[in-house]
């Protein structure tokens, strides 16, 4: 299984923000969004950097309300990896879990074609996982 099946599935939409908009903005887009992170974009590069729910939340903690009047660029990770929509799903796996992190930019070409979270590679995961065991079962039942 590769990423390209995920974004086949859950689709190729990316909710970007400039990096100069601030804390506030990028908090609205994600409780409207209903995801955990915001992917920054500046026109040149396909990812400046991301910003998730938990480096907002330090944030706030960190400096207070003050902390969202701040552009999202203060308070980015700007080391993001990538991964191509080749990339396996045991290898952003063990991206995600070796680096911490929940949410993979998918770059190809220069441009970027989508994202994956933790979420959308268990699911396919644990899909896999039920489809292996009913082939099993089948087999067995035919055997």
């Amino acid at each position: 299984m590769i990423v390209n099946r995920i974004l086949s599935l859950k689709g190729r939409d990316v909710t970007t923000i400039d990096p100069d908009r601030s804390l506030s903005e990028a908090a609205k887009v994600l409780a409207e969004r209903r995801i955990g992170a915001l992917l920054i974009v500046d026109g040149h590069r396909p990812v400046v950097g991301i910003i998730s729910e938990r480096d907002i939340v330090r944030a706030v903690a960190n400096l207070g309300a003050k902390a969202l009047e701040e552009p999202v660029s203060r308070f980015m990770t700007e080391k993001v990896l990538t991964c191509t929509g080749e990339t396996s799903i045991p290898d952003v796996m063990e991206m995600m879990t070796q680096q911490k992190f929940r949410h993979v930019p998918v770059v190809e070409g220069g441009r970027l074609v989508g994202i994956v979270s933790i979420g959308d590679v268990v699911k396919e995961r644990l899909e896999e996982v039920e489809a292996e065991a009913e082939a099993i079962k089948e087999y067995i039942a035919t055997a």
